[in-house]
Protein backbone atom coordinates (compact mmCIF):
# COMPACT_ATOMS: atom_id res chain seq x y z
CA UNK A 1 0.00 0.00 0.00
CA UNK A 2 1.36 3.40 -0.97
CA UNK A 3 1.66 5.73 1.93
CA UNK A 4 0.34 9.22 1.56
CA UNK A 5 2.62 11.90 3.01
CA UNK A 6 0.71 14.76 4.47
CA UNK A 7 2.33 18.18 3.95
CA UNK A 8 4.07 19.55 7.01
CA UNK A 9 2.59 22.74 8.36
CA UNK A 10 5.23 25.34 9.18
CA UNK A 11 3.97 26.80 12.45
CA UNK A 12 7.01 29.02 12.78
CA UNK A 13 6.03 31.21 9.82
CA UNK A 14 3.03 32.94 11.44
CA UNK A 15 4.97 33.25 14.69
CA UNK A 16 7.86 34.93 12.89
CA UNK A 17 5.45 37.20 11.05
CA UNK A 18 3.77 38.21 14.30
CA UNK A 19 7.17 38.85 15.88
CA UNK A 20 8.19 41.11 13.00
CA UNK A 21 4.93 43.03 13.26
CA UNK A 22 5.37 43.40 16.99
CA UNK A 23 8.86 44.83 16.55
CA UNK A 24 7.68 47.20 13.82
CA UNK A 25 4.81 48.49 15.92
CA UNK A 26 6.80 48.68 19.14
CA UNK A 27 9.88 50.40 17.73
CA UNK A 28 9.07 51.44 14.16
CA UNK A 29 6.22 53.79 15.02
CA UNK A 30 8.12 55.53 17.86
CA UNK A 31 11.14 55.97 15.60
CA UNK A 32 9.03 57.54 12.85
CA UNK A 33 7.34 59.84 15.33
CA UNK A 34 10.72 60.78 16.82
CA UNK A 35 12.11 61.64 13.38
CA UNK A 36 9.06 63.75 12.60
CA UNK A 37 9.31 65.60 15.91
CA UNK A 38 13.01 66.29 15.34
CA UNK A 39 12.42 67.70 11.85
CA UNK A 40 9.59 69.96 13.01
CA UNK A 41 11.59 71.17 16.00
CA UNK A 42 14.64 71.87 13.81
CA UNK A 43 12.46 73.98 11.49
CA UNK A 44 10.93 75.92 14.37
CA UNK A 45 14.33 76.70 15.91
CA UNK A 46 15.78 78.21 12.74
CA UNK A 47 16.88 81.78 13.32
CA UNK A 48 15.96 81.78 17.01
CA UNK A 49 18.63 82.99 19.40
CA UNK A 50 18.81 81.97 23.07
CA UNK A 51 18.44 84.67 25.67
CA UNK A 52 21.27 85.72 28.03
CA UNK A 53 21.55 83.72 31.23
CA UNK A 54 23.33 84.31 34.56
CA UNK A 55 26.81 82.85 35.02
CA UNK A 56 29.58 83.01 37.56
CA UNK A 57 33.06 84.33 36.91
CA UNK A 58 35.63 81.58 36.45
CA UNK A 59 36.82 80.68 39.94
CA UNK A 60 40.14 79.06 40.82
CA UNK A 61 40.10 76.71 43.81
CA UNK A 62 43.22 75.20 45.41
CA UNK A 63 42.96 71.40 45.48
CA UNK A 64 45.88 69.56 47.01
CA UNK A 65 49.09 70.81 45.45
CA UNK A 66 47.29 72.10 42.34
CA UNK A 67 44.19 74.06 41.39
CA UNK A 68 40.81 73.49 39.75
CA UNK A 69 39.15 76.38 37.90
CA UNK A 70 35.46 76.11 36.98
CA UNK A 71 33.99 77.72 33.85
CA UNK A 72 30.30 78.30 33.16
CA UNK A 73 30.67 80.73 30.26
CA UNK A 74 32.22 79.48 27.06
CA UNK A 75 34.08 82.61 26.02
CA UNK A 76 35.99 82.68 29.32
CA UNK A 77 36.99 79.05 28.81
CA UNK A 78 38.05 79.45 25.19
CA UNK A 79 40.19 82.50 26.01
CA UNK A 80 42.10 80.50 28.62
CA UNK A 81 42.42 77.44 26.37
CA UNK A 82 43.80 79.51 23.50
CA UNK A 83 46.16 81.32 25.86
CA UNK A 84 47.48 77.96 27.05
CA UNK A 85 48.02 76.70 23.48
CA UNK A 86 49.73 79.94 22.45
CA UNK A 87 52.12 79.57 25.38
CA UNK A 88 52.87 75.86 24.80
CA UNK A 89 56.56 74.92 24.80
CA UNK A 90 56.58 71.12 24.35
CA UNK A 91 53.18 69.45 23.97
CA UNK A 92 49.56 70.14 22.97
CA UNK A 93 46.98 67.33 23.11
CA UNK A 94 43.50 68.31 21.88
CA UNK A 95 40.53 65.93 21.76
CA UNK A 96 36.98 67.03 20.99
CA UNK A 97 33.67 65.62 19.88
CA UNK A 98 32.40 68.58 17.81
CA UNK A 99 34.77 71.07 16.19
CA UNK A 100 32.90 73.67 14.18
CA UNK A 101 34.59 75.28 11.19
CA UNK A 102 33.38 78.75 12.24
CA UNK A 103 35.37 81.73 13.49
CA UNK A 104 36.15 80.18 16.87
CA UNK A 105 37.01 76.83 15.34
CA UNK A 106 39.40 78.61 12.98
CA UNK A 107 41.09 80.33 15.93
CA UNK A 108 41.78 76.97 17.56
CA UNK A 109 43.03 75.47 14.31
CA UNK A 110 45.42 78.38 13.75
CA UNK A 111 46.65 78.20 17.36
CA UNK A 112 47.61 74.52 17.15
CA UNK A 113 49.22 74.91 13.71
CA UNK A 114 51.25 77.87 14.99
CA UNK A 115 52.32 75.76 17.97
CA UNK A 116 53.41 72.92 15.68
CA UNK A 117 55.32 75.39 13.46
CA UNK A 118 57.41 76.50 16.43
CA UNK A 119 58.37 72.91 17.27
CA UNK A 120 55.68 71.90 19.76
CA UNK A 121 54.44 68.29 19.50
CA UNK A 122 50.76 68.61 18.58
CA UNK A 123 48.27 65.73 18.49
CA UNK A 124 44.57 66.08 17.71
CA UNK A 125 41.63 63.67 17.99
CA UNK A 126 38.08 64.38 16.81
CA UNK A 127 34.99 62.33 16.05
CA UNK A 128 34.23 62.03 12.34
CA UNK A 129 30.50 61.40 12.69
CA UNK A 130 29.95 64.48 14.87
CA UNK A 131 31.66 66.65 12.24
CA UNK A 132 30.12 65.36 9.01
CA UNK A 133 28.51 68.77 8.39
CA UNK A 134 31.85 70.59 8.74
CA UNK A 135 33.34 71.54 5.37
CA UNK A 136 36.15 69.16 4.32
CA UNK A 137 38.81 71.88 3.79
CA UNK A 138 38.62 72.81 7.48
CA UNK A 139 39.55 69.24 8.42
CA UNK A 140 42.82 69.33 6.48
CA UNK A 141 45.90 69.84 8.67
CA UNK A 142 49.58 70.22 7.78
CA UNK A 143 51.79 67.14 8.35
CA UNK A 144 53.42 68.60 11.46
CA UNK A 145 50.05 68.23 13.24
CA UNK A 146 49.33 64.57 13.98
CA UNK A 147 45.59 63.94 13.63
CA UNK A 148 43.57 60.86 14.58
CA UNK A 149 40.05 60.93 13.16
CA UNK A 150 37.76 58.54 14.99
CA UNK A 151 35.79 57.05 12.07
CA UNK A 152 32.04 56.99 11.47
CA UNK A 153 32.17 53.20 11.31
CA UNK A 154 34.88 51.61 13.41
CA UNK A 155 33.86 47.94 13.60
CA UNK A 156 35.38 46.86 10.28
CA UNK A 157 34.48 43.23 9.59
CA UNK A 158 33.46 42.83 13.23
CA UNK A 159 30.02 44.32 12.68
CA UNK A 160 28.68 42.04 15.42
CA UNK A 161 31.07 43.52 18.03
CA UNK A 162 29.02 46.10 19.94
CA UNK A 163 32.13 47.33 21.76
CA UNK A 164 33.27 49.02 18.53
CA UNK A 165 30.27 51.30 17.99
CA UNK A 166 30.75 53.89 20.73
CA UNK A 167 31.42 57.50 19.71
CA UNK A 168 34.35 59.57 21.00
CA UNK A 169 32.36 62.05 23.09
CA UNK A 170 35.34 63.32 25.13
CA UNK A 171 36.65 66.91 25.33
CA UNK A 172 40.25 67.20 26.57
CA UNK A 173 43.06 69.72 26.21
CA UNK A 174 46.48 69.16 27.80
CA UNK A 175 49.37 71.61 27.41
CA UNK A 176 52.96 70.75 28.44
CA UNK A 177 51.68 68.26 31.04
CA UNK A 178 51.18 71.30 33.27
CA UNK A 179 47.59 72.34 32.60
CA UNK A 180 44.57 70.31 31.50
CA UNK A 181 41.01 71.17 30.54
CA UNK A 182 38.04 68.78 30.59
CA UNK A 183 34.25 69.14 30.60
CA UNK A 184 31.18 69.48 28.43
CA UNK A 185 32.18 72.25 25.99
CA UNK A 186 32.66 71.41 22.33
CA UNK A 187 34.47 73.89 20.06
CA UNK A 188 32.26 76.41 18.26
CA UNK A 189 31.18 80.05 18.31
CA UNK A 190 27.63 79.33 19.47
CA UNK A 191 28.89 77.53 22.55
CA UNK A 192 30.93 80.59 23.54
CA UNK A 193 27.90 82.72 24.42
CA UNK A 194 24.64 80.85 23.76
CA UNK A 195 25.01 77.56 25.69
CA UNK A 196 25.31 77.09 29.43
CA UNK A 197 27.93 74.39 29.99
CA UNK A 198 30.60 73.51 32.58
CA UNK A 199 34.30 72.87 32.09
CA UNK A 200 37.26 72.83 34.44
CA UNK A 201 40.95 73.66 34.25
CA UNK A 202 43.32 71.50 36.31
CA UNK A 203 46.91 72.20 37.33
CA UNK A 204 49.24 70.08 39.41
CA UNK A 205 49.64 66.28 39.54
CA UNK A 206 46.06 65.69 38.38
CA UNK A 207 47.01 66.72 34.83
CA UNK A 208 48.98 63.51 34.31
CA UNK A 209 45.75 61.48 34.35
CA UNK A 210 44.36 63.55 31.48
CA UNK A 211 47.59 63.06 29.52
CA UNK A 212 47.35 59.31 30.07
CA UNK A 213 43.68 59.28 29.07
CA UNK A 214 44.55 60.94 25.75
CA UNK A 215 47.54 58.65 25.14
CA UNK A 216 45.57 55.48 25.89
CA UNK A 217 42.85 56.43 23.41
CA UNK A 218 45.46 57.34 20.79
CA UNK A 219 47.30 54.04 21.18
CA UNK A 220 44.09 51.99 21.21
CA UNK A 221 42.85 53.48 17.94
CA UNK A 222 45.95 54.64 16.10
CA UNK A 223 45.65 51.84 13.52
CA UNK A 224 42.54 53.57 12.15
CA UNK A 225 44.70 56.48 11.05
CA UNK A 226 48.32 55.34 10.97
CA UNK A 227 48.01 51.59 10.26
CA UNK A 228 50.29 51.07 13.26
CA UNK A 229 53.19 52.53 11.29
CA UNK A 230 53.74 54.95 14.14
CA UNK A 231 55.06 53.77 17.47
CA UNK A 232 52.73 54.07 20.50
CA UNK A 233 52.50 57.39 22.29
CA UNK A 234 54.59 57.03 25.43
CA UNK A 235 53.68 58.69 28.73
CA UNK A 236 56.06 58.87 31.66
CA UNK A 237 54.87 57.85 35.11
CA UNK A 238 53.76 60.80 37.27
CA UNK A 239 56.23 61.97 39.89
CA UNK A 240 53.36 62.48 42.36
CA UNK A 241 49.72 61.47 42.75
CA UNK A 242 46.85 63.77 43.64
CA UNK A 243 44.50 61.64 45.81
CA UNK A 244 41.72 64.25 45.73
CA UNK A 245 41.37 64.12 41.94
CA UNK A 246 40.46 60.95 40.09
CA UNK A 247 39.82 60.64 36.37
CA UNK A 248 37.26 58.04 35.23
CA UNK A 249 37.11 56.89 31.62
CA UNK A 250 34.45 54.87 29.84
CA UNK A 251 36.18 52.57 27.33
CA UNK A 252 33.60 50.59 25.31
CA UNK A 253 36.32 48.81 23.33
CA UNK A 254 37.43 47.25 26.63
CA UNK A 255 33.93 47.03 28.14
CA UNK A 256 34.92 49.40 30.95
CA UNK A 257 32.26 51.85 32.21
CA UNK A 258 33.35 53.24 35.59
CA UNK A 259 31.50 56.57 35.41
CA UNK A 260 28.13 55.01 36.16
CA UNK A 261 29.59 53.18 39.16
CA UNK A 262 31.18 56.42 40.35
CA UNK A 263 27.80 58.14 40.32
CA UNK A 264 25.95 55.28 42.02
CA UNK A 265 28.51 54.97 44.78
CA UNK A 266 28.39 58.70 45.53
CA UNK A 267 24.57 58.86 45.47
CA UNK A 268 24.24 55.81 47.69
CA UNK A 269 26.57 57.42 50.25
CA UNK A 270 24.82 60.80 50.18
CA UNK A 271 23.56 62.12 53.53
CA UNK A 272 22.61 65.76 52.92
CA UNK A 273 22.28 66.73 49.26
CA UNK A 274 22.60 65.48 45.68
CA UNK A 275 22.52 68.32 43.13
CA UNK A 276 22.88 67.27 39.50
CA UNK A 277 22.90 69.25 36.24
CA UNK A 278 22.45 67.32 33.02
CA UNK A 279 21.57 68.06 29.43
CA UNK A 280 19.91 64.69 28.77
CA UNK A 281 18.43 62.64 31.61
CA UNK A 282 17.48 59.10 30.53
CA UNK A 283 18.77 56.91 33.38
CA UNK A 284 18.54 53.16 33.75
CA UNK A 285 16.42 51.64 36.51
CA UNK A 286 19.27 51.24 38.99
CA UNK A 287 20.16 54.91 38.63
CA UNK A 288 16.52 55.92 39.14
CA UNK A 289 16.25 53.78 42.25
CA UNK A 290 19.44 55.26 43.72
CA UNK A 291 18.01 58.79 43.41
CA UNK A 292 14.59 57.76 44.77
CA UNK A 293 16.11 55.98 47.76
CA UNK A 294 18.34 58.96 48.54
CA UNK A 295 15.35 61.30 48.52
CA UNK A 296 13.27 58.95 50.69
CA UNK A 297 15.96 58.84 53.35
CA UNK A 298 15.90 62.64 53.61
CA UNK A 299 18.60 63.70 51.16
CA UNK A 300 17.91 66.92 49.24
CA UNK A 301 17.91 65.58 45.66
CA UNK A 302 17.58 68.12 42.87
CA UNK A 303 17.88 67.81 39.11
CA UNK A 304 18.59 70.78 36.85
CA UNK A 305 17.59 69.97 33.27
CA UNK A 306 16.94 72.05 30.16
CA UNK A 307 13.37 73.23 29.73
CA UNK A 308 13.99 72.57 26.05
CA UNK A 309 17.19 70.98 24.80
CA UNK A 310 18.63 70.70 21.30
CA UNK A 311 17.25 67.13 21.12
CA UNK A 312 13.48 67.30 21.57
CA UNK A 313 13.08 63.50 21.57
CA UNK A 314 15.45 63.20 24.54
CA UNK A 315 13.34 65.81 26.35
CA UNK A 316 10.15 63.84 25.88
CA UNK A 317 11.70 60.54 26.90
CA UNK A 318 13.20 62.20 29.97
CA UNK A 319 9.75 63.34 31.08
CA UNK A 320 8.73 59.74 31.48
CA UNK A 321 10.73 59.66 34.74
CA UNK A 322 9.28 62.83 36.24
CA UNK A 323 6.25 61.39 38.03
CA UNK A 324 8.28 58.90 40.06
CA UNK A 325 10.83 61.57 40.91
CA UNK A 326 8.22 64.07 42.04
CA UNK A 327 6.35 61.46 44.10
CA UNK A 328 9.59 60.69 45.96
CA UNK A 329 10.29 64.36 46.65
CA UNK A 330 13.03 64.88 44.06
CA UNK A 331 13.20 68.51 42.94
CA UNK A 332 13.12 69.05 39.16
CA UNK A 333 14.17 72.45 37.82
CA UNK A 334 14.00 73.47 34.15
CA UNK A 335 16.63 75.87 32.80
CA UNK A 336 14.94 78.56 30.70
CA UNK A 337 15.64 80.28 27.37
CA UNK A 338 19.01 78.63 26.64
CA UNK A 339 20.52 75.17 26.33
CA UNK A 340 22.13 73.82 29.49
CA UNK A 341 24.66 71.23 28.33
CA UNK A 342 26.59 70.64 31.58
CA UNK A 343 27.31 67.19 33.00
CA UNK A 344 28.02 67.85 36.67
CA UNK A 345 27.01 66.88 40.19
CA UNK A 346 27.93 67.88 43.73
CA UNK A 347 27.12 65.84 46.83
CA UNK A 348 27.32 66.46 50.60
CA UNK A 349 29.47 69.57 50.34
CA UNK A 350 32.62 67.59 49.52
CA UNK A 351 32.16 65.53 46.32
CA UNK A 352 32.10 66.90 42.77
CA UNK A 353 32.20 65.52 39.27
CA UNK A 354 32.65 67.47 36.02
CA UNK A 355 32.90 65.75 32.68
CA UNK A 356 31.46 64.69 29.36
CA UNK A 357 29.07 61.87 30.35
CA UNK A 358 25.33 62.42 30.31
CA UNK A 359 23.00 60.32 32.43
CA UNK A 360 21.78 58.17 29.56
CA UNK A 361 22.67 54.79 28.12
CA UNK A 362 24.73 56.22 25.26
CA UNK A 363 27.10 57.85 27.74
CA UNK A 364 26.96 55.37 30.60
CA UNK A 365 27.39 52.19 28.55
CA UNK A 366 28.14 53.18 24.97
CA UNK A 367 30.44 56.12 24.25
CA UNK A 368 34.00 57.02 25.14
CA UNK A 369 33.55 59.48 28.01
CA UNK A 370 35.69 61.10 30.68
CA UNK A 371 34.71 62.56 34.06
CA UNK A 372 36.90 63.99 36.77
CA UNK A 373 35.91 63.20 40.35
CA UNK A 374 37.13 65.68 42.96
CA UNK A 375 36.92 65.33 46.74
CA UNK A 376 37.29 68.87 48.10
CA UNK A 377 34.99 70.99 50.24
CA UNK A 378 36.01 74.34 48.74
CA UNK A 379 35.35 73.16 45.19
CA UNK A 380 32.03 71.58 46.23
CA UNK A 381 31.04 74.93 47.76
CA UNK A 382 31.78 76.67 44.44
CA UNK A 383 29.78 74.04 42.55
CA UNK A 384 26.86 74.64 44.91
CA UNK A 385 27.08 78.38 44.18
CA UNK A 386 27.02 77.61 40.45
CA UNK A 387 23.95 75.41 40.93
CA UNK A 388 22.18 78.12 42.94
CA UNK A 389 22.98 80.69 40.25
CA UNK A 390 21.45 78.40 37.63
CA UNK A 391 18.32 78.02 39.75
CA UNK A 392 17.67 81.76 39.40
CA UNK A 393 17.13 81.11 35.69
CA UNK A 394 15.04 77.98 36.19
CA UNK A 395 11.43 77.04 36.82
CA UNK A 396 10.61 74.34 39.41
CA UNK A 397 8.25 71.61 38.30
CA UNK A 398 5.45 70.92 40.78
CA UNK A 399 3.43 67.73 41.09
CA UNK A 400 0.23 69.71 40.47
CA UNK A 401 1.63 71.13 37.23
CA UNK A 402 2.75 67.70 36.13
CA UNK A 403 -0.63 66.11 36.77
CA UNK A 404 -2.36 68.89 34.82
CA UNK A 405 -0.45 68.28 31.57
CA UNK A 406 -2.60 67.72 28.48
CA UNK A 407 -3.55 64.52 26.69
CA UNK A 408 -1.10 65.21 23.86
CA UNK A 409 1.81 65.26 26.31
CA UNK A 410 0.75 62.04 27.98
CA UNK A 411 0.30 60.32 24.62
CA UNK A 412 3.71 61.44 23.34
CA UNK A 413 5.45 60.21 26.50
CA UNK A 414 3.72 56.84 26.18
CA UNK A 415 4.53 56.38 22.49
CA UNK A 416 8.22 57.25 22.89
CA UNK A 417 8.76 55.08 25.98
CA UNK A 418 10.08 52.06 23.97
CA UNK A 419 13.01 54.19 22.80
CA UNK A 420 14.47 54.53 26.31
CA UNK A 421 16.81 51.52 25.96
CA UNK A 422 18.19 52.97 22.73
CA UNK A 423 19.18 56.32 24.25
Amino acid sequence: MQRRHLPLVNMSHPVAMLARRFVMVTFGIPVLIALGMSLVDSYRRRGKKPKPFPTRTAAETPVGSGTVTTYTYGQDLYDDMLRAIEGAQRLVLLETYIWKGDALGQRFKKAIIDAADRGVEVRVIYDQLANLVVRPPFKHFPPQVKVLVYPVYSAGWRFFDLSRYGRDHRKILVVDDEVGFVGGYNLGSAYATEWRDTHCRITGPGVSDLTRAFADFWNLHREKRFRRSESPMLVSAPSAWEPRIRVHRNLPRLWMFPIRSMYLEAINRAQTNVWMTHAYFIPDESFVEALLMASRRGVDVRLLLPAKSNHIVADWISRGYFRRMLDAGVGIHRFRDAMVHAKTATIDGSWTTIGTANVDRLSMSGNYEINVEIIDESLAAEMERIFETDLTNSLPLTLHEWEARDVYSRFTEFVLKPLRPLL
